[in-house]
């Protein structure tokens, strides 16, 4: 059975970019797909970037408690599915899965083999000027952000190991470090 690492960090810290490069440089690990209510994007293929479900099949998903973690935000619901993984796993496929720090948690409680990695931004001063910087989102959202970031970290002290994103390469190098020895 191969490994789970469940990467987390706060929005704009990189961390779709940290993994997208590592998983450049690693074609033999595997990105977990979520489970979202959220439509579907132009260009998004079902079963690839997330499995898209109604919001009645995800609630029959909670009841029947396959999901190993699940959340809402901003009024969808995205969740990871326990048979993914487990079955993924025992494909002899490494796993990363891309999730908050609660989803995070709720996962090691499940699966107390997987490795928790927060990726956390040079400062917070930092972190702020990079959500700016996107000018993707409304000043509300990204008080909202920033303010989440606090239980964020709270919760990241939990977590087997924490990557300061100083710079792409440094924290794929490692990233690299932790998961291939």
């Amino acid at each position: 059975m191969k490994k789970l690492f469940v990467i987390s960090g706060s929005s704009g810290v990189g961390k779709g970019t940290v993994i997208k490069e590592f998983l450049k440089k690693h074609p033999d690990f595997k990105l977990s797909v979520s489970c979202t209510t959220r439509s579907k994007r132009e260009g998004e293929v079902n079963g690839v970037n997330y499995f898209f479900l109604t919001q009645k099949e995800f609630k029959k998903c909670i009841d029947n408690g396959e999901f190993l973690e699940w959340a809402e935000f901003s009024g969808n619901h995205y969740g990871t599915k326990k048979d993914f993984v487990e079955s993924s796993l025992k494909n002899g496929e490494n796993l990363i899965l891309e999730i908050d720090t609660k989803g995070a948690l709720n996962v090691k409680k499940l699966m107390p083999e997987a490795v928790l990695i927060f990726i956390a931004p040079p400062s917070l001063e930092e972190l702020e000027s990079r959500l700016r910087g996107r000018h993707t989102e409304t000043e509300e959202a990204i008080q909202k952000r920033l303010a989440s970031i606090k239980l964020e970290l709270e919760n990241s002290k939990h977590f087997d190991y924490e990557i300061i994103n100083d710079t792409v390469d440094n924290a794929v190098n490692k990233l690299e470090e932790i998961i291939c020895g």
